[in-house]
């Protein structure tokens, strides 16, 4: 089940630090534009709030990564990190109101934070 669940919380690391890849360094570009759904125009006029973001998807990548590399596997440390990373799908999802969004960032997030929590008893 560790397995398992050290594989899920990895999955979740590896989906943000493409999210912060994106929105940092391929917004404008036609891999950005194309992933997001953007104008080239929209693309330009957001570039800074966009590599905010990623930053910020940055930061939830690293906490994941923390949580698999701490001493036996933190469970306290990943479960705080996915539950932000679903919140954040969710909050996404509604703002943009594009549910696709939820399925990308929140559904993986959430079977890794169920798994997590069954095999932290």
């Amino acid at each position: 089940m560790k397995t398992v669940q050290i594989f899920l919380v990895a999955l979740v690391a590896i989906l943000h630090l493409y999210f912060m890849i994106l929105e940092m360094f391929y917004w404008t570009k036609p891999k950005g534009i194309k992933a997001f759904g953007l104008t080239k125009e929209f693309a330009e006029q957001s570039k800074v709030l966009a590599a905010n973001q990623g930053l910020y998807n940055g930061f939830l990548a690293a906490g994941l990564i923390w949580s698999i590399i701490s001493k036996n596997f933190s469970y306290q440390i990943a479960i705080f990190f996915l539950s932000c990373v679903i919140i954040a799908g969710i909050y996404g999802a509604y703002s943009t109101k594009k549910v696709k969004l939820f399925y990308i960032q929140s559904v993986p997030a959430i079977f890794a934070l169920i798994i997590t929590l069954l095999s932290s008893n």
